[in-house]
């Protein structure tokens, strides 16, 4: 159910508080990935911290499956561009790697030090220096504020260069934020420091999408009433400007654990992710 009119576009966006336990979250992340970690690296595959990068947080992790890769899955971290890192979120490589893919999951410097446009140019710099170690096709995806930065990589005025744009497949946002021009009204705008012209050059609901994009917003049912608006938008934006767009609903899902699938070799979200054409 749509508000007609919001008024308050901070709870309109938050999600910790409509959850419940949703601030048990982050705990239950980071046991989830540390383990992961873990076993991969007992497994001799993974490689931890790799700088793409000359900032602190320039780095990213790659896991490996067994045998060569069948190509690169990249997923981009959310939390608003200005919190978690690349270590809360190690589990969800596992369907991917399950299937024979390679997964890198890069960190990025948060806003205020950065400007979402910033954080634009470093994602594009993970993706480049990954994608020069694993060779075939390329599968981007994001969570959240991450959904939006894997979208920004297929727009005509994406900072990847063209052979690696040739290479993505398909670019999954689950629960993304596309349009950043609501966000300028939240109070969290201070450290995100979007304006009008930062909000027209970021947002891919805005921008044009590169030619044969393949998109797939995926969202829950319990998500905020803002995050499924965003996932219908980007998706009928840009079927109408000529990408193969779908828009697909998880029943019972909220915020916080719609990205599971990912983590679930044998769900339909990774299935649809890494095989449907």
């Amino acid at each position: 159910m749509y508000d007609r009119y919001i008024s308050d576009w901070d709870n309109a966006y938050a999600n910790g508080i409509h959850i419940v336990g949703g601030d048990q979250w982050g705990d239950i992340w980071e046991q989830r990935s540390t383990q992961f970690r873990t076993t991969q690296l007992e497994a001799q595959r993974a490689d931890l911290d790799v700088p793409y990068g000359e900032k602190p947080r320039n780095l990213y992790d790659l896991f490996l499956p067994e045998g060569d890769a069948k190509g690169l899955v990249v997923f981009i971290h959310g939390g608003f561009w200005t919190e978690t890192d690349k270590s809360y979120w190690s589990y969800l490589a596992s369907g991917s790697v399950e299937h024979g893919f390679a997964v890198a999951m890069p960190s990025y410097t948060l806003c205020p030090e950065a400007t979402i446009s910033g954080i634009t140019v470093e994602i594009a710099q993970a993706i480049e220096h990954a994608a020069a170690r694993i060779s075939g096709p390329i599968y981007l995806a994001g969570h959240s504020a991450g959904g939006q930065l894997a979208c920004r990589m297929m727009t005509l005025s994406s900072p990847l260069s063209p052979i690696t744009r040739q290479r993505v497949r398909h670019v999954l946002s689950i629960s993304g934020l596309h349009d950043l021009r609501p966000l300028m009204q939240m109070e969290l705008n201070t450290s995100l420091q979007i304006d009008e012209d930062e909000a027209f050059a970021e947002s891919p609901a805005l921008l044009r999408p590169l030619e044969a994009t393949r998109l797939t917003c995926w969202y829950g049912s319990n998500e905020r009433p803002e995050f499924i608006r965003q996932s219908k938008l980007l998706a009928n934006i840009w079927l109408g400007l000529g990408a193969t767009t779908t828009c697909i609903e998880e029943m019972d899902k909220h915020h916080f654990d719609v990205i599971d699938g990912l983590s679930d070799a044998s769900h339909p979200l990774i299935k649809r992710f890494l095989f449907s054409e």
